[in-house]
């Protein structure tokens, strides 16, 4: 028992680095997803929804990475890195909810567990987007 705990402690610090990482494609591929299942429930077929799941999660991701590189005002660079991290957080509480479904006996515990995942993913993928960058251009003086 002891041993599946710790496997399954293990695991969910691995698939939240994991979803660390991959925290600035969570919603563009939210999106992609859910514009790929609409073409293929009206009928567009396989391979057309995933062409209009692929450009929808490209242009999702390419007009919020304009608008977050663009946008000067540090409230509204915040507003785009809590848009982006948002799906972030959802996915490491999903994540971390189906790690812990088996191990963890109690419907609490697994929740505040869920919880906790989702806090440090959506947290982490926040402070991630809205660091400056560290090989980011000099100010033009």
């Amino acid at each position: 028992m002891a041993v599946v705990m710790l496997m399954s402690v293990i695991l969910i610090a691995m698939l939240c680095v994991a979803a660390y990482t991959l925290a600035v494609y969570a919603l563009p591929f939210m999106l992609g997803l859910t514009a790929a299942q609409f073409a293929y429930h009206t009928g567009s077929g396989l391979i057309g929804a995933g062409l209009v799941g692929l450009v929808a999660a490209g242009a999702a991701f390419g007009i919020l990475a304009l608008l977050f590189d663009s946008l000067r005002s540090p409230i509204l660079r915040l507003v785009v890195a809590l848009i982006f991290a948002a799906p972030a957080a959802v996915a490491g509480y999903a994540l971390v909810h189906g790690v812990t479904k088996e191990s963890v006996p109690s419907e609490i515990w697994r929740q505040i567990f869920c919880i906790i995942g989702g806090g440090f993913v959506g947290i982490s993928a926040l402070l991630r987007l809205a660091a400056p960058s560290a090989g980011g251009a000099a100010p033009v003086r």
